[in-house]
Order: C-alpha cells, then structure tokens, then sequence
C-alpha cells in the first residue's frame, strides 16, 4: 500500500500539463487560508511553473481535498471533501483577472464552473468579455456530485456553448450538454451553435474532431493503466500545446492521445504529466510518421 500527495482539479492538471511544453500559464482559482492553500500556490510556483497570481485566499472556506483509491486503477474510487463549500467555487474577477482574460491566447474554462452560483456568474462574465476569442475552449467535464440533476447541468452548460470556439467532451458529457450522446449528432449540434471545432472522446474507439470543413476519428494507443484519473487531463494541455503551437486539430488530438496515454500509464495526475519530449518519443515508437 502506497499514498503520495499532490495538488489536482481538472483545470490544475490542464495548467499543469500545458506548462510542461514551456507555455507560460497562469490558473484562476481559490483556495483556503490553510495550509494546504498555501501548498498548492507554492506547488504551481515553484515545482510546476504555473503562474499562483489569481490564486485568491477565500477567508474562511478550507482547501478542498480529494482522496482517489486505484482499486480498479481504470476507474478509481474517489471521495470529496468539500463541504460546506468549496472556494474554488466561489471565484471573483479582478481588474488583474479582467485584462489576462483579454491577452490570453488561450482560456480554458471546466464546465463544473457553472454548477455554483457564484463562479457560474464569474465565469459567464468573463466569457462575455472574451467575446468568443480564438481560442476559448470549454470542457464538457460533467461530474454528477456537482449538480442536483443532468437537466439542471444541462440547463446551465448548454447556453456557455453560444460563447466559446472549441468544445471538448466525452460521450456523456456531450449527451448532458447538447441532448446526445451520439458523436456526429453531438459534434453537429455544437457546430450548429457557431463552435470552430468539437472533440468527442469515443473511449476505447480514440477521439472524434469535427469542424464546419473535416471529421476524422483518431485511433488510441493502449496502454495498461496504471491510473484514470489524469489522461483526460493531460490530453488537455497537449490540446493546448498543439492550439499554440498552431499545428492541425488531427495532428494536435494525435498528440493529445499519446499524452493522456503516458498519463494513463503513470501513478500520479499534475507530478506525471509528459514533457514535449517524452511525448515524441512515444509517438516515434508507437506512431513514427
């Protein structure tokens, strides 16, 4: 039996993983003023080069903690402290926050933002002035301890499509967002809503990229999973990297395959994500082109 600790969060572990190819990051969140706050604004400083400076302290609400038991390790057993609340639920924009949000040439927003009051009218806001710049990417990330019920997720998910450029979900995700979980009708009605791109992750089968001009289904590359927890993850900030790097949606999913599936191999989420070298070498080895 083994633990190890670390910092974690869907929209950490993006951060965490996009910085991993050298971009300069900075992650908008809220911690407690505890310990493990002060933790994880140094962890994102100084071990994973994430800019801590819309890391807020909320006064009196604690740092959230999340315990994962890798018992199945492709699935594995998670539990939630959150309560009462959790701060990074209650986030608030600054003039800081208001000016990164209109530089950035990417924002990346987890659909679990909208399920509280008080972020879902944060975030929204901060959409609305970003105008549905290039890019502005919205993870589907459907997590059910969040809401009351799919159609209250639905309800408050679907109307932020109308404010993004790019989507990106699982089948499920996409069914709570969108009425669907087929990936062509799902993908459509994304694009129907004036989406650039919809990424449908089809499990087992890899990953669907549709645009108003291609569809193209790319294969995964197994692996034996060693941990579920962070792939999807790590597929987003390799997401990121190839965003910026300006390279195709094909040639960047490819690539987000590659990473998720180094993740998936690894124990660890945000300590395990890839390096870009680490990335080609695994595609030189299992996808040399």
């Amino acid at each position: 039996t083994t633990f190890r600790k670390s910092i974690g969060g869907t929209a950490t572990n993006v951060a965490v993983a996009t910085a991993r190819y050298g971009h300069a990051v900075a992650l908008a969140t809220r911690v407690g003023d505890d310990q493990f706050g002060r933790y994880v604004a140094d962890a994102l400083r100084n071990t994973f080069n994430v800019d801590p400076r819309f890391v807020a302290t909320h006064p009196t609400l604690k740092t959230p903690l999340a315990f994962a038991e890798l018992d199945p390790p492709e699935d594995p057993t998670i539990i939630f402290y959150r309560e009462p609340a959790a701060p990074d639920m209650e986030i608030e924009t600054t003039p800081q926050l208001l000016d990164a949000v209109d530089t950035a040439r990417i924002l990346w927003i987890p659909a679990s933002r909208f399920a509280f009051d008080r972020s879902r009218t944060t975030v929204t806001e901060l959409l609305q002035r970003r105008n549905r710049k290039h890019h502005t990417v919205l993870d589907l990330d459907w997590r059910p301890m969040f809401w009351d019920s799919e159609e209250q997720a639905h309800a408050a998910i679907s109307p932020m499509l109308d404010h993004v450029t790019i989507a990106i979900g699982n089948r499920k995700e996409c069914e709570v967002a969108v009425g669907t979980d087929d990936p062509d009708e799902a993908a459509d009605r994304m694009l129907d809503r004036g989406l650039d791109a919809a990424i449908v992750k089809l499990g087992g089968d890899g990953v669907m990229v549709a645009t108003p001009q291609l569809r193209e289904r790319l294969s995964p590359y197994p692996v034996e999973v060693v941990c579920g927890l962070g792939s999807g993850d790590a597929f987003g900030g390799a997401f990121c990297h190839g965003l910026l790097e300006g390279w195709s949606l094909p040639d960047t999913v490819r690539y987000g395959n590659a990473a998720g599936a180094i993740v998936a191999g690894r124990m660890m989420c945000a300590d395990d994500m890839p390096t870009g070298p680490e990335v080609d070498a695994f595609l030189q080895e299992r996808d040399p082109r």
